[in-house]
Protein backbone atom coordinates (compact mmCIF):
# COMPACT_ATOMS: atom_id res chain seq x y z
CA UNK A 1 0.00 0.00 0.00
CA UNK A 2 1.25 3.49 -1.12
CA UNK A 3 1.00 6.60 0.47
CA UNK A 4 1.22 10.04 -1.68
CA UNK A 5 4.47 11.89 -0.02
CA UNK A 6 6.03 14.98 -2.69
CA UNK A 7 9.21 13.52 -2.30
CA UNK A 8 8.39 9.79 -3.74
CA UNK A 9 6.34 7.36 -2.35
CA UNK A 10 5.81 5.93 1.52
CA UNK A 11 5.24 1.76 2.03
CA UNK A 12 3.44 1.36 4.99
CA UNK A 13 2.33 -2.15 6.56
CA UNK A 14 -1.24 -2.63 6.04
CA UNK A 15 -4.22 -4.07 7.60
CA UNK A 16 -4.17 -7.19 7.81
CA UNK A 17 -7.35 -8.04 5.90
CA UNK A 18 -5.92 -6.02 3.19
CA UNK A 19 -2.71 -8.06 2.81
CA UNK A 20 -2.48 -9.64 -0.81
CA UNK A 21 -0.52 -11.67 -2.89
CA UNK A 22 2.53 -10.19 -4.69
CA UNK A 23 0.96 -8.48 -8.21
CA UNK A 24 3.24 -10.11 -10.20
CA UNK A 25 6.86 -12.13 -9.54
CA UNK A 26 8.75 -9.91 -7.47
CA UNK A 27 12.24 -8.45 -7.72
CA UNK A 28 13.24 -5.61 -5.85
CA UNK A 29 15.89 -3.69 -7.79
CA UNK A 30 18.37 -1.20 -6.27
CA UNK A 31 17.86 2.76 -7.60
CA UNK A 32 21.11 4.02 -5.97
CA UNK A 33 19.81 5.52 -2.46
CA UNK A 34 21.14 5.47 -0.16
CA UNK A 35 21.39 2.19 2.53
CA UNK A 36 21.63 2.15 6.46
CA UNK A 37 24.58 -0.26 6.34
CA UNK A 38 24.61 -0.58 10.20
CA UNK A 39 21.52 1.06 11.82
CA UNK A 40 21.40 2.94 14.62
CA UNK A 41 18.04 2.18 15.90
CA UNK A 42 16.66 4.94 18.78
CA UNK A 43 13.51 4.99 20.20
CA UNK A 44 10.92 7.77 21.22
CA UNK A 45 8.14 6.42 23.38
CA UNK A 46 6.06 9.33 23.48
CA UNK A 47 3.04 9.65 26.09
CA UNK A 48 2.55 9.39 29.49
CA UNK A 49 0.67 5.99 28.98
CA UNK A 50 4.12 4.46 28.44
CA UNK A 51 5.01 5.20 32.28
CA UNK A 52 2.03 3.18 33.33
CA UNK A 53 1.18 -0.89 33.15
CA UNK A 54 0.61 -2.59 30.92
CA UNK A 55 2.82 -0.07 28.39
CA UNK A 56 5.57 0.17 30.78
CA UNK A 57 6.17 -3.54 31.14
CA UNK A 58 5.77 -4.00 26.97
CA UNK A 59 8.59 -0.53 26.28
CA UNK A 60 11.13 -2.67 28.21
CA UNK A 61 10.34 -5.71 26.28
CA UNK A 62 10.71 -3.87 23.14
CA UNK A 63 13.86 -2.48 24.31
CA UNK A 64 15.21 -6.09 24.45
CA UNK A 65 13.42 -6.84 20.99
CA UNK A 66 15.37 -4.24 19.47
CA UNK A 67 18.59 -5.35 21.49
CA UNK A 68 18.05 -8.77 19.82
CA UNK A 69 16.96 -7.76 16.29
CA UNK A 70 19.34 -5.70 15.06
CA UNK A 71 22.47 -8.18 15.33
CA UNK A 72 20.30 -11.65 14.36
CA UNK A 73 20.03 -13.39 11.74
CA UNK A 74 16.88 -11.60 10.48
CA UNK A 75 19.93 -8.38 9.69
CA UNK A 76 22.51 -11.28 8.52
CA UNK A 77 19.45 -12.00 5.89
CA UNK A 78 19.60 -8.66 4.35
CA UNK A 79 23.29 -8.75 3.36
CA UNK A 80 22.42 -10.07 -0.10
CA UNK A 81 21.31 -6.69 -0.88
CA UNK A 82 24.50 -5.33 -0.32
CA UNK A 83 25.88 -2.61 -2.91
CA UNK A 84 29.78 -1.65 -3.37
CA UNK A 85 29.30 1.13 -1.72
CA UNK A 86 27.09 0.43 1.24
CA UNK A 87 27.77 -3.57 2.80
CA UNK A 88 24.39 -4.11 5.31
CA UNK A 89 25.56 -5.77 8.96
CA UNK A 90 24.96 -5.30 12.62
CA UNK A 91 23.53 -2.19 13.92
CA UNK A 92 22.91 -1.31 17.51
CA UNK A 93 19.72 0.34 19.95
CA UNK A 94 21.78 3.37 20.00
CA UNK A 95 19.41 4.46 23.04
CA UNK A 96 15.87 4.95 24.21
CA UNK A 97 13.42 8.19 25.79
CA UNK A 98 10.05 7.55 27.36
CA UNK A 99 8.67 11.22 27.03
CA UNK A 100 5.37 12.12 29.64
CA UNK A 101 4.76 15.42 26.63
CA UNK A 102 1.26 14.73 25.70
CA UNK A 103 1.14 13.37 22.17
CA UNK A 104 -1.56 14.83 19.97
CA UNK A 105 -5.24 12.61 19.73
CA UNK A 106 -4.03 12.73 15.98
CA UNK A 107 -0.70 12.56 15.06
CA UNK A 108 0.49 13.89 11.40
CA UNK A 109 3.47 12.90 9.81
CA UNK A 110 4.62 16.57 10.06
CA UNK A 111 4.01 16.34 13.84
CA UNK A 112 5.93 13.44 13.99
CA UNK A 113 8.81 14.73 12.30
CA UNK A 114 8.62 17.94 14.19
CA UNK A 115 8.48 15.94 17.56
CA UNK A 116 12.17 13.97 16.45
CA UNK A 117 13.90 17.17 15.41
CA UNK A 118 13.10 19.32 18.63
CA UNK A 119 14.06 16.16 20.50
CA UNK A 120 17.23 15.91 18.41
CA UNK A 121 17.99 19.63 19.23
CA UNK A 122 16.88 20.07 22.73
CA UNK A 123 17.31 16.39 24.67
CA UNK A 124 21.00 15.42 25.32
CA UNK A 125 19.64 11.93 26.12
CA UNK A 126 18.49 12.09 22.19
CA UNK A 127 21.25 10.23 20.04
CA UNK A 128 22.72 12.70 17.05
CA UNK A 129 21.67 11.72 13.67
CA UNK A 130 24.27 9.34 11.56
CA UNK A 131 23.68 8.00 7.96
CA UNK A 132 22.63 5.15 9.74
CA UNK A 133 20.56 7.03 12.04
CA UNK A 134 16.62 5.61 12.13
CA UNK A 135 14.01 6.63 15.01
CA UNK A 136 11.18 4.86 16.08
CA UNK A 137 8.56 6.66 17.45
CA UNK A 138 5.86 4.47 19.41
CA UNK A 139 2.68 6.18 19.77
CA UNK A 140 0.31 5.54 23.15
CA UNK A 141 -2.84 3.42 23.23
CA UNK A 142 -5.87 6.39 21.81
CA UNK A 143 -3.28 8.26 18.97
CA UNK A 144 -4.03 8.24 15.46
CA UNK A 145 -1.10 8.47 13.26
CA UNK A 146 -2.41 9.97 10.21
CA UNK A 147 -0.71 9.90 6.76
CA UNK A 148 -1.41 11.07 3.01
CA UNK A 149 -5.12 11.47 4.06
CA UNK A 150 -5.09 7.97 5.63
CA UNK A 151 -5.21 6.89 9.15
CA UNK A 152 -3.82 4.05 11.40
CA UNK A 153 -6.04 1.07 12.09
CA UNK A 154 -8.27 2.40 9.34
CA UNK A 155 -5.55 2.08 6.10
CA UNK A 156 -2.66 0.71 8.04
CA UNK A 157 -0.68 -0.28 10.90
CA UNK A 158 3.13 1.30 10.70
CA UNK A 159 5.19 3.14 8.39
CA UNK A 160 8.70 4.35 7.52
CA UNK A 161 9.55 7.62 5.71
CA UNK A 162 12.46 10.24 4.89
CA UNK A 163 12.82 14.11 5.48
CA UNK A 164 15.93 15.87 4.28
CA UNK A 165 17.99 12.73 5.59
CA UNK A 166 16.34 11.99 9.00
CA UNK A 167 15.10 8.71 8.91
CA UNK A 168 12.11 7.32 10.76
CA UNK A 169 9.30 4.62 11.52
CA UNK A 170 6.25 5.49 13.19
CA UNK A 171 4.71 2.66 14.99
CA UNK A 172 0.63 3.06 16.41
CA UNK A 173 -0.56 1.19 19.50
CA UNK A 174 -2.36 -1.62 17.71
CA UNK A 175 -5.92 -1.70 18.98
CA UNK A 176 -7.53 -3.20 16.06
CA UNK A 177 -8.31 -6.76 14.53
CA UNK A 178 -6.52 -5.30 11.37
CA UNK A 179 -3.00 -4.57 12.91
CA UNK A 180 -3.08 -7.47 15.85
CA UNK A 181 -4.11 -9.80 12.87
CA UNK A 182 -4.75 -12.68 15.91
CA UNK A 183 -1.39 -11.73 17.48
CA UNK A 184 -1.03 -10.38 21.03
CA UNK A 185 -0.10 -7.07 21.18
CA UNK A 186 3.61 -7.56 21.66
CA UNK A 187 4.10 -9.91 19.07
CA UNK A 188 2.14 -7.54 16.30
CA UNK A 189 4.47 -4.98 17.33
CA UNK A 190 7.39 -6.98 16.87
CA UNK A 191 6.66 -8.24 13.86
CA UNK A 192 5.34 -4.34 12.66
CA UNK A 193 8.82 -3.50 13.63
CA UNK A 194 11.08 -5.85 11.71
CA UNK A 195 9.02 -5.13 8.82
CA UNK A 196 9.95 -1.39 9.10
CA UNK A 197 13.42 -2.16 10.27
CA UNK A 198 13.83 -4.32 6.92
CA UNK A 199 12.70 -1.45 4.78
CA UNK A 200 13.86 1.35 6.38
CA UNK A 201 17.87 -0.50 5.86
CA UNK A 202 17.00 -1.59 2.65
CA UNK A 203 15.48 1.56 0.93
CA UNK A 204 15.14 4.77 3.45
CA UNK A 205 14.20 7.37 1.29
CA UNK A 206 11.18 4.76 -0.34
CA UNK A 207 11.48 4.39 -3.87
CA UNK A 208 15.12 4.80 -4.13
CA UNK A 209 16.86 1.74 -3.03
CA UNK A 210 15.87 -1.47 -2.90
CA UNK A 211 12.25 -1.13 -4.65
CA UNK A 212 9.93 -3.07 -7.09
CA UNK A 213 7.32 -0.95 -9.13
CA UNK A 214 4.78 -3.22 -8.67
CA UNK A 215 5.04 -5.05 -5.25
CA UNK A 216 6.93 -2.10 -3.14
CA UNK A 217 9.63 -2.95 -0.52
CA UNK A 218 11.48 -5.82 1.03
CA UNK A 219 8.83 -6.75 3.16
CA UNK A 220 5.44 -5.25 1.61
CA UNK A 221 5.93 -8.85 -0.60
CA UNK A 222 5.87 -10.58 2.31
CA UNK A 223 3.09 -8.69 4.65
CA UNK A 224 1.85 -10.76 7.73
CA UNK A 225 4.09 -13.91 6.77
CA UNK A 226 5.65 -14.46 10.51
CA UNK A 227 8.13 -16.73 11.67
CA UNK A 228 9.49 -16.91 15.29
CA UNK A 229 13.30 -15.79 15.71
CA UNK A 230 14.91 -15.95 19.20
CA UNK A 231 11.81 -16.19 20.77
CA UNK A 232 10.10 -13.16 18.75
CA UNK A 233 7.72 -13.02 16.39
CA UNK A 234 9.10 -11.00 13.15
CA UNK A 235 7.58 -10.60 9.84
CA UNK A 236 9.61 -12.75 6.69
CA UNK A 237 11.20 -10.24 3.93
CA UNK A 238 11.22 -11.24 0.73
CA UNK A 239 15.03 -12.84 -0.76
CA UNK A 240 16.08 -12.40 -4.43
CA UNK A 241 18.52 -14.90 -4.27
CA UNK A 242 16.31 -17.40 -3.10
CA UNK A 243 12.89 -15.80 -5.00
CA UNK A 244 11.07 -16.33 -1.89
CA UNK A 245 9.92 -14.79 1.85
CA UNK A 246 12.81 -15.99 4.20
Amino acid sequence: MTMDNPAGPIRVVPLRLEAAAPVATPRLTYRGGPLLGSVQAFLFFWGEAWQLEPQASLMLRLNDFFDYVVTSPLLDQLAEYDVQERRIGHGARSGAIALTTPAPTTASDEDIRRFIRDQIASNPAVAQPTPDSLYFVFLPPGVTAELGGASSCVNFCGYHNDHGGLYYAVMPYPECDGCTGGLGVFQSMTSTVSHELCEAITDPVPGEGWYDDRNGEIADICAWQTRELGGYTVQLEWSNAKGMCL
